[in-house]
């Protein structure tokens, strides 16, 4: 018996429906409390941080997290869509490649593609 994978995550918002909708617009997320969303199975990390990190704001309790394919025709995607996508070449890793991007209400986005 234990914990097979994460079933769901589950935020306050000021505007749930708008938040909704821009999570499914612009990053193809079944969102919402009647949706369900069907991922591709794959590698989480599941990682507190210390609450003095830098990783992420520190006005943001946690940073999500999300495994995508086309990271680049994805980021640009989003730009053309008035949505600021931050590149650091430090986020370039055997790990594979990273974007940051923000929702409409500042919770931090980070967009990872795995390598090859």
């Amino acid at each position: 018996m234990g914990v097979t994978g994460i079933g769901g995550i589950f935020f306050r918002s000021s505007d749930p429906d708008a938040r909704a909708a821009w999570y499914r617009e612009h990053l193809g997320i079944a969102a919402g409390a009647e949706s369900v969303w069907e991922q591709s199975a794959g590698m989480t990390v599941f990682a507190p941080f210390p609450a003095s990190t830098d990783y992420f704001a520190a006005d943001q309790p946690f940073m999500l997290n999300l495994r995508v394919t086309e990271l680049d025709a994805l980021a640009s995607r989003l730009e053309e869509a008035g949505i600021l996508v931050e590149r650091r070449a430090e986020w370039e890793s055997e790990y594979g490649w990273f974007v940051r991007i923000h929702d409409p209400e500042g919770l931090p986005i980070e967009l990872w593609e795995l390598p090859g």
